[in-house]
């Protein structure tokens, strides 16, 4: 006498819990690009560091720090990589700037990544 009753009310279940999954995989989908969209910002500062320090060194050594600055970071943001010198008698300092990608549609603009770093000149 339950049988029936009860293997019908699981079968509407499930339909209900398959509909309400299809809901919130909207809201999964964009926390996980968000996710991704941080991980994008932190490796885009992490390289524009690093691009820093190699386009320093290469000044410091007075070879140029341009394209040390672009060789030092991955190949899918060099396009968006610069370095600005800068002769500080001593010291040379070099700042360079990566533009972030996005991977989230409809929002392009997340701005650029700087970073700096100063080495002694090497006479």
């Amino acid at each position: 006498m339950t049988t029936d009753m009860g293997r019908g009310r699981r079968g509407r279940d499930r339909g209900q819990v398959a509909l309400e999954y299809l809901g919130f995989l909207p809201i999964l989908l964009l926390v996980a690009l968000a996710a991704v969209q941080l991980g994008l910002i932190a490796y885009a500062a992490q390289q524009a560091g690093t691009a820093a320090r190699a386009g320093a060194r290469s000044a410091s050594l007075g070879e140029g720090a341009g394209g040390a600055c672009r060789s030092a970071v991955s190949s899918w943001l060099a396009d968006g990589t610069s370095c600005a010198p800068e002769d500080l008698g001593e010291e040379v300092r070099v700042t360079s700037t990566i533009t972030i990608p996005s991977v989230i549609p409809g929002i392009g603009d997340f701005g650029a990544a700087r970073r700096t770093a100063t080495m002694p000149v090497d006479h």
